[in-house]
């Protein structure tokens, strides 16, 4: 059988079911600006730019040698809407090496989104002041380091200092897993296991979004496809997940260069985004369009565009450079994917190849 092994890079299709998976934390999008901000658009594409004129644009973006994709190969990119894929294809790298659509990884923080979309689910729409703290990792649990494959989500919450409690830090913004594994543990799951995650997960997303946890770890656990990834995103947009109303609500900055609430955020300082119920708002003033996104350690970099009309995914895995994926501030590859994502995804917007 293969196994995804830590730092060995280990890409298989389904029905493959490998799931020996280190620690996957990572990115999920950026830094900050006010607390409790407006975030994201819902403003209507541009009219006019027909969808020869979208896919064109953005696969010339894909495969330009360039850009910020250049140095990504290979990877995988679609974009769609509720209704379904409408474009996308396999950049290959070297040796011809290719990802596809059911190319299935472990994609680290793009599991944040899910684990949102599952309390925003369970929770009818209505997710608790609790739960909000918990999920804009504000609660106070920040010395995550990363569970065993064979724990309960219990026991990874009590193994080394994941539990550990940092009243200085409550009320903070400060990226990592503790917050996701403690909520977790409080509402009930304490004693799921890497199984049972999974099961509980798909009851509220749906069996049809196909997912395993490597890890019981809610913040970065999944292993997944592209292909699994793109139903949870349709069924987003298509408002069958609640998820769709709660995408940029209750947002807080995330920058602590420019953010008096934020400790600590896993991509350059530069960057000024906020941070919702487990995903991010890519509103930048310079540099931001209101995505809403996860993007994980390895490269997996998952997005709805700010007018909730497409949804698109950067599929990849590259453990190169990270030497901790589970430590608070490890960005990993998710920037470098957030980078080239956003580009296909203007490109896709306006027609215009980057």
């Amino acid at each position: 059988m293969t196994h995804l092994h830590d730092p060995v890079l280990r890409l298989f299709r389904w029905p493959a079911i490998a799931l020996a998976c280190a620690g996957a934390l990572g990115l999920g999008g950026c830094g900050g600006g006010a607390d409790e901000g407006p975030a994201g658009g819902g403003t209507l594409p541009p009219q006019g730019v027909g969808l020869a004129a979208r896919v064109a644009a953005a696969t010339q973006t894909a495969q330009s040698e360039g850009n910020d994709c250049a140095p990504l190969r290979p990877f995988y990119w679609e974009v769609g809407d509720a209704q379904g894929r409408l474009g996308g294809a396999s950049v290959t790298g070297p040796e011809q090496t290719a990802v596809s659509d059911d190319t299935v990884m472990a994609i680290a923080s793009a599991s944040k989104w899910l684990y949102g979309a599952y309390v925003v689910q369970w929770r009818h729409g209505q997710p608790s002041d609790d739960d909000v703290k918990f999920l804009t990792f504000r609660s106070g649990y920040t010395h995550f380091s990363r569970c065993l494959p064979g724990q309960t989500v219990d026991a990874c919450e009590a193994y080394a200092n994941n539990g550990v409690y940092s009243p200085a830090a409550d009320g903070l913004f400060s990226y990592g897993g503790g917050h996701m594994e403690k909520h977790a543990s409080l509402i009930g799951l304490g004693a799921a296991d890497n199984a049972a995650l999974a099961v509980a997960v798909q009851g509220q997303l749906g069996s049809d979004v196909a997912l395993w946890y490597a890890q019981p770890q809610l913040a970065g656990g999944v292993v997944t496809s592209a292909a699994s990834y793109a139903v949870f995103l349709r069924k987003v947009l298509s408002g069958q997940l609640l998820m769709k109303a709660a995408l940029g609500t209750h947002a807080v900055c995330t920058n602590p260069a420019t953010c008096a609430q934020a400790l600590n955020a896993p991509v350059p300082r530069t960057e000024s985004f906020h941070y919702s119920i487990g995903h991010w708002v890519e509103d930048d003033p310079v540099d931001g369009d209101g995505a809403f996104s996860s993007a994980g350690a390895f490269g997996f970099y998952p997005w709805i565009d700010a007018s909730e009309h497409w949804y698109g995914i950067l599929a990849r895995h590259d453990v190169s450079g990270i030497t901790n994926p589970d430590a608070p501030d490890s960005g990993g590859q998710g920037y470098a994917s957030l980078r080239c994502g956003r580009l296909i995804r203007a490109a896709w917007i306006d027609g215009v190849a980057r």
